[in-house]
């Protein structure tokens, strides 16, 4: 048996995201959505989000690229003089490695996006990071220790089988992911040791944006056994802080296309959240 949870992240970044999150989830296979809870339309998300109830809704904590939901002056480690969390990873993860007091703060914001999101009133599905910034050791380690204080249970793990890709593609070799992939082992024994789950495999990393026709009816051709999780960033077209490139619309028309549906009515897969994962199904330590 397959379980298959497609995600869209972002929810909450513009009403172009919170449109197609509510199109593709209506008309598509959509199931969950990660929520950005300081982004501007996340209010228009929440309000949405509660008139789909079969909606599975995380947290997208949001620590590089936006604002903190706590005031500039509570976190000045973490923002620039704008109030605005860096752009730069690499940057913020070596302030966080060095500075306790930024950690402090880390700790403090991250607590504030987990009861923004408890605030909403919306079930907690699950909880990743934007930008996969929860890769980070510290980011991590937070997330592990404060998240069951609001009823987390699950997490994503981006760690994504090459094997599955080349069946679909070929040749799909990223420098990038390759060089994720130890912290990837390492959140995921942190995740565990907390007793929080993942699926089996993540699909996305690779073909961020770029999930074209093609590329998702292989992955859902090809997912093997146990649970999956194929991530997208469904949009109706651009707008302000979307990423260049990426294909937003296409993701959103794939979603919704007639031979993608009709390839998860296969009896062996199940459309579900991380609410539906077992404690079997959780990645080994």
């Amino acid at each position: 048996m397959k379980l298959l949870i497609v995600t869209a992240d972002d929810f909450g970044a513009a009403p172009e995201v919170n449109d197609a999150v509510e199109t593709a989830h209506r008309r598509g296979i959509l199931t969950a959505a990660s929520l950005m809870v300081s982004a501007p339309a996340a209010a228009d998300a929440i309000a949405r989000a509660r008139r789909l109830p079969s909606l599975r809704v995380g947290l997208h904590l949001v620590l590089l690229e936006g604002r903190p939901v706590l005031p500039a002056a509570a976190v000045p480690h973490l923002v620039n003089g704008a109030g605005m969390f860096s752009a730069n990873p690499a940057a913020f993860g070596t302030r966080l490695a060095c500075s306790r007091a930024a950690r402090r703060e880390l700790a403090a914001e991250i607590t504030g996006q987990f009861a923004a999101f408890r605030d909403s009133g919306l079930t907690l599905d699950h909880c990743n990071a934007h930008k996969h910034f929860h890769l980070h050791p510290v980011v991590g380690s937070l997330i592990a220790a404060i998240g069951p204080r609001f009823g987390l249970r699950a997490v994503r793990l981006p760690l994504e089988p090459a094997a599955v890709l080349r069946s679909v593609e070929g040749r799909t070799f990223s420098s990038s992911a390759a060089l994720a992939q130890p912290f990837a082992r390492a959140l995921r024994r942190r995740l565990a040791a907390a007793g929080l789950l993942t699926t089996d495999r993540v699909f996305g990393v690779r073909w961020s944006g770029q999930l074209r026709r093609e590329r998702l009816a292989g992955l859902i051709r090809h997912l093997p056994p146990g649970s999956s999780e194929i991530y997208l960033h469904p949009a109706t077209g651009a707008y302000p802080g979307s990423a260049r490139g990426y294909a937003y619309r296409e993701e959103l028309e794939v979603l919704t296309a007639p031979e993608i549906i009709a390839a998860c009515r296969d009896l062996r897969l199940r459309l579900g959240g991380f609410a539906q994962l077992a404690p079997a199904e959780a990645v080994a330590a």
